[in-house]
């Protein structure tokens, strides 16, 4: 038989039967998992080629919202508008009981949606029920993060459209983000993940 090239590790080889495509059984093995790893990665390529921006836009504001809780989880703040503790629940499960509020919110500044300092850790009761308590908020916001800041938020009409690739990039950077907090200790509770 003719001389072919190994299809995993392109070494030369001869081989034993007519359809064989490989050198031996390592490269078999190996041959068979990278296939399944290029179409993993295909199968994943196509399934985020086929999601709508409304998708992208809601799996990029999950991954911000739990980025935020747990900024201001680590830096141990209480709810921006009243100030009490929040209820963080059992270490890795989120309690529902802490919300990321926006001070301005989505529906009338779409285009801070994901600024960092519009958005902080807020309990349920101000957030939902209270309307987001926008006066208390910003007397939190001011004491947080200064005046300047505050007027910057308030003062930014900039319409903007955002794209598929910056939902893509802030969802990737706020999960990144997510998993290097989580890897810090949190204040008073052991084993929080």
């Amino acid at each position: 038989m003719k001389q072919k090239t190994c299809a995993h590790c392109a070494k030369p080889f001869i081989p034993a039967r007519p359809m064989q495509a490989v050198c031996g059984p390592r490269c078999a093995v190996g041959k068979v998992k990278a296939d399944k790893a290029k179409g993993r990665r295909e199968l994943k390529a196509r399934k985020e080629a086929m999601k709508t921006l409304a998708d992208l836009t809601k799996e990029a504001q999950v991954a911000f919202n739990a980025f935020i809780r747990w900024r201001d989880r680590l830096a141990g703040h209480g709810c921006i508008s009243c100030g009490q503790p929040l209820n963080w629940g059992a270490p890795g499960i989120r309690s529902h009981q802490v919300d990321a509020g926006h001070y301005r919110s989505r529906g009338s500044a779409p285009h801070l949606r994901f600024d960092d300092a519009n958005c902080h850790a807020q309990c349920v009761q101000c957030n939902r029920y209270g309307s987001g308590m926008a006066v208390d908020y910003r007397i939190g916001l001011i004491e947080r993060i200064g005046l300047a800041e505050v007027e910057r938020l308030e003062a930014d009409n900039t319409p903007k459209k955002i794209t598929r690739e910056e939902l893509s990039r802030v969802r990737e950077t706020c999960r990144e983000k997510l998993k290097a907090l989580k890897n810090q200790p949190v204040a008073g509770i052991r084993g929080a993940q």
